[in-house]
């Protein structure tokens, strides 16, 4: 089971590049696309979902190239898009029966399959209520099971978490997880606690083009050490941000506690902390950018 992106890019009119010279081999697990709004995450994710097609390069799955034949892929791939429609009008059994339908289900089998598929999103005592009463987060959960109907091998997920609640988003990374194993799971997103939670690799993207793809671990090794907090008054906020990769914020009685991400310590106040996810994403970018003080990869 192999999803291998080789040399891939995408135009658009004016000659804007969505993605350009992108390389990536995937293997079973969750792999957290991760980079900042108009990085090109979704122009990846549509033409690995067999919507668009590239410009240059190629997809292939298992050795086969999916512009050539999409419907090798298609026929074991699951995609929640960012921007799910439902049915106001239909509930869930009927919304998943008539999907099931235009994949080909027979009756038996795809009513078996539904009846898993809602005691798997935790939907099973609302399946008759109407998708036009459901919150936001039950929407996505019906989006999942409509990506799982023919159990996929691929199963791409973009921005699933936008708009959710801070309970919905903690079951929907449980559920990501929980589906992982001998499948691959692309998971789309800027926000970087999703991917902490439920990825064993991240690549990470900006500007079109893949910057790194590792284990967390590795993104986390590089600030090492570098990560520091201290405390400045409200006054020097502003300055601070102007020269500073600051990573988070607090406001308390003795001013503004501030992360900050540099290689020696910028005060003599300041204190060494334990990185996270988020210090070392926001360092990335920075790098790649040269920004906040931040040296730009040669």
């Amino acid at each position: 089971m192999n999803l291998k992106i080789n040399n891939l890019g995408k135009e658009y009119r004016g000659g804007t590049w969505g993605i350009r010279e992108f390389n990536l081999s995937l293997e079973p697990g969750v792999l957290g696309l991760l980079g900042p709004n108009g990085a090109g995450k979704t122009t990846l994710m549509n033409i690995l979902a067999t919507i668009t097609r590239p410009t240059e390069g190629q997809v292939t799955w298992n050795g086969v190239d999916i512009a050539k034949s999409p419907n090798e892929l298609r026929k074991t791939l699951g995609y929640l898009p960012q921007h799910f429609g439902v049915y106001p009008n239909l509930n869930a059994v009927e919304f998943l029966g008539y999907l099931a339908a235009i994949k080909g289900f027979n009756g038996r089998h795809a009513r078996k399959r539904i009846d898993e598929l809602l005691h798997l999103v935790n939907l099973w005592d609302v399946q008759k209520r109407p998708l036009g009463g459901y919150s936001g987060g039950m929407k996505q959960r019906v989006g999942i099971a409509q990506a799982l109907l023919n159990d996929p091998q691929v199963l791409i997920v973009d921005e699933p978490t936008v708009g959710l609640d801070p309970e919905e988003r903690v079951r929907f990374r449980n559920l990501l997880s929980d589906l992982s194993g001998e499948r691959i799971i692309i998971l789309s997103t800027h926000i970087v606690s999703d991917v902490e939670a439920t990825a064993t690799e991240i690549a990470l993207v900006n500007q079109g083009r893949l910057l790194q793809h590792a284990p967390p671990e590795h993104y986390l090794q590089a600030v090492e050490g570098k990560v520091w907090s201290y405390v400045i008054s409200s006054a020097e906020l502003s300055e601070a941000r102007k020269t500073k990769l600051i990573t988070g914020t607090i406001r308390r009685s003795d001013g503004v506690h501030i992360r900050v991400v540099a290689e020696k310590s910028p005060t003599q106040e300041a204190k060494r902390e334990t990185p996270t996810l988020e210090d070392a994403y926001l360092y990335h970018i920075s790098k790649a950018n040269g920004i906040n003080g931040v040296e730009a990869k040669s």
